[in-house]
């Protein structure tokens, strides 16, 4: 081998050198790795990959020995006797003054064995397999306490709960993640009789989680130590060593539905490194059917969300949603049709990962909703985060306070959480149903009769155009023998313009007009639909009794089939039937108020088949919707009953007479509308004219 060739091989190995010592990975990389591999051996073995291993070591070396009493040392908690307790998962570990190691491990099948005879190797008649499990336990117990170091104290304990309450809620706050594990709204019952509970135990839970250099803390793992407990407050905390401690208080303020929650800590930039800038907030639910009306309840049960500055959003009620947010968030919420529970960050969230999945199959739930958030977090600050968590009924009046007081220099635009239709038909709930509603509330206890005395004040603003709609029925009736014979006058479709121009003519002369009656029709329907979105949404008429129905919030089934019919159900409301039969009897008396009512047969069935398709929709709404639409037309009917004995057709027809005699100046529309039909004309008589020369050129 040549110098060239040996230089060269110098020079590569040297390059190489460079190459790894640049690109070696640095302490945090080198602990990751080193807590990775550790991690997987014990998966390893809890997999059962080492299983003759397992079965068979029954001894502990001296070193695990040393060991032991090391941990116990650095993460146990000495009492008032001096005794150094560490508890950690499926292992009690004590040491004495003395140094005297005692405790137990659990055994998978709940059996303990002492810490003495795993030390000792001395198991007595204790079979060589549980012998081995037992110090595959210690083992493991160790790991973890490795992993979690100054958390690892915490990794079991007791389970306890403390009490926070007022006159509307009741909170059990779970020292197992320092969270709220139920929470009771009081006044307010299921379909089934229990308490409405918008968490649970079994169904909810929220945590946070910390990121050390090599180690991710889930708050949920831990049991927190309550260190301060009043009516009102209590405050839990993990106490982590060498003064550190991460913590949680709440607060729960009289008569109210909001809790404060603050995150508290001390010394945690011991534990968490400045460089660590974010914490997670998680936040799973799978949501409680609380509706006797399954149906309405999935459509009004979704995952709402408000980003700065933006507007209120939410994910599909019907259907599996994913949403990733990178905007900042102002709050998040699970929204059931009557009662919220919504975290309010006070520094807001930096993005999130939002997942909403219905469960259509299960009897007792909706949907399962989870929340995977980001907030800005420093270990230096002794109240890195607080929130304010609102949990409580979906009220209107009580939505719009909060949304106002709660951060006063911004709206937090609540009230969308209640689904009052698109802009029109809110404002119309907003500014007139909902404040007559409310106030007739104070003074009234039947919503029953509620109901009914808004449906009549509603039939009062209407009143002037249902009038001058039926004033515009008269005139037509009045003028339909004249506007045939003019049909008759101009038969075909070449005279079609001339008999428009003829019947206009009439209507100006007589000072009627055909559209006159379309107007009141148009300003009714936004108050129809107003109130199609205001009655399924308010939650004060849940609950609530009126003559034969228990809850005027759903359908008041009252008649059972021995078969079920589709898109209808096996059951009826009786309000909806009751609104059927009103809404045929209305369409006969209005085809019969119309000029040449009964001429157009198919017409005419096809008016009687939407009350039926009525029945078909409204059947599985609330009560109180199919309730008010009920007295609407039953007012309706009796005001066109009234009309017609008031109103005389032949004073009509001689007012018509007389306004026949009067000079008419024309309006502009029916000046422009004259003005377009003699262009039209003018146009049309050209257009024959060129035909014609096309014609005559042709045939010569």
């Amino acid at each position: 081998m040549n110098k060239t060739n040996i230089m060269g091989i110098l020079l590569i190995g040297a390059i190489f050198m460079l190459w790894m010592y640049f690109n070696q990975p640095s302490a945090e990389e080198q602990a990751r790795m080193a807590e990775k591999a550790r991690q997987e051996q014990i998966d390893a073995q809890a997999s059962g990959t080492d299983t003759k291993a397992k079965l068979t070591d029954t001894a502990v070396t001296p070193q695990e020995k040393a060991i032991i009493a090391s941990t116990i040392r650095e993460f146990g908690k000495k009492d008032s006797t001096g005794l150094c307790v560490l508890n950690a998962p499926a292992a009690y570990m004590t040491m004495a003054p003395d140094s005297v190691i005692g405790g137990n491990v659990t055994l998978s099948d709940g059996s303990k064995v002492e810490m003495r005879s795993i030390l000792d190797s001395n198991y007595g008649n204790l079979p060589k397999t549980k012998a081995a499990e037992a110090c595959a336990v210690l083992r493991n117990a160790l790991s973890d306490v490795a992993r979690y170091r100054g958390f690892a104290s915490h990794l079991a304990g007791d389970s306890a709960t403390v009490r926070l309450e007022n006159s509307r809620l009741a909170l059990d706050i779970s020292n197992k993640g320092a969270l709220i594990s139920r929470a009771a709204v009081k006044g307010y019952q299921r379909f089934d009789s229990t308490q409405v509970c918008p968490i649970e135990p079994k169904t909810d839970g929220y945590g946070f989680t910390l990121t050390s250099a090599s180690q991710r803390f889930d708050t949920r793992d831990f049991y927190f130590d309550i260190v301060e407990q009043t009516d009102s407050t209590v405050t839990m905390k993990l106490q982590l060593g060498d003064g550190s401690s991460w913590g949680i208080r709440y607060h729960l303020a009289p008569d109210s539905y909001l809790v404060d929650m603050q995150i508290v800590q001390e010394g945690m930039q011991n534990v968490i490194p400045a460089s660590v800038t974010t914490m997670e907030f998680n936040w799973d639910q799978t949501m409680a059917r609380n509706e006797e009306g399954r149906m309405f309840e999935e459509q009004n049960s979704a995952l709402y969300y408000m980003t700065v500055g933006g507007d209120v959003e939410n994910l599909s009620e019907t259907s599996e949603k994913k949403e990733e947010v990178t905007q900042r968030l102002k709050w998040i919420g699970y929204k059931n049709q009557f009662f919220s529970t919504i975290f309010i960050p006070n520094t807001n969230f930096t993005g999130a990962d939002l997942n909403s999945v219905p469960l259509p199959d299960n009897a007792s739930y909706l949907k399962r909703m989870t929340t995977n958030a980001e907030m800005d977090y420093s270990s230096t600050h002794a109240m890195p985060a607080s929130f304010t968590i609102f949990i409580g009924p979906n009220s209107y009046p009580l939505l719009s306070d909060l949304e106002e007081n709660i951060t006063p220099d911004e709206n937090l635009h609540l009230t969308k959480l209640i689904p009052l239709g698109w802009s029109l038909f809110r404002w119309i709930n907003t500014l007139i149903v909902i404040p007559v509603f409310t106030l007739l509330g104070k003074y009234i206890a039947s919503y029953g009769v509620i109901i009914l005395i808004l449906t009549i004040f509603i039939k009062l603003i209407l009143f002037p155009f249902t009038y001058k709609s039926y004033m515009s029925q008269a005139n037509m009736r009045v003028l339909a023998p004249e506007i045939k014979e003019t049909n008759e006058k101009y038969p075909g479709q070449e005279n079609a313009m001339k008999r428009q121009q003829e019947s206009m003519a009439l209507y100006s002369r007589a000072g009627a007009s055909p559209m006159s009656g379309c107007l009141p029709l148009l300003l009714q329907m936004p108050i129809l639909i107003a109130m199609f979105k205001f009655f399924p949404s308010a939650i004060e008429l849940r609950g609530q009794s009126f003559l034969w129905v228990a809850d005027l919030s759903a359908p008041d089934y009252i008649i059972s089939l021995p078969f079920s019919i589709p898109f209808l159900g096996d059951r009826l409301s009786l309000f909806c039937l009751l609104m059927t039969v009103t809404n045929i009897l209305y369409t006969r008396i209005n085809m019969q108020s119309q000029p040449g009512g009964n001429s157009m047969p198919g017409m005419k069935w096809m008016m009687y088949l939407m009350p039926v398709m009525f029945l078909f929709f409204f059947n599985n709404y609330a009560a109180g919707l199919s309730y008010y639409y009920f007295l609407s037309l039953l007012i309706t009917i009796i005001q066109t009953y009234i009309f017609r004995q008031v109103v005389n057709e032949e004073k009509v027809r001689a007012t018509m007479r007389e306004n026949a005699k009067k000079p008419k100046k024309k309006s502009g529309f029916m000046a422009r509308l004259e003005e377009a039909q003699r262009k039209q004309q003018a146009m049309l008589r050209e257009q024959e004219k060129q035909r014609n020369k096309r014609n005559g050129a042709n045939r010569r």
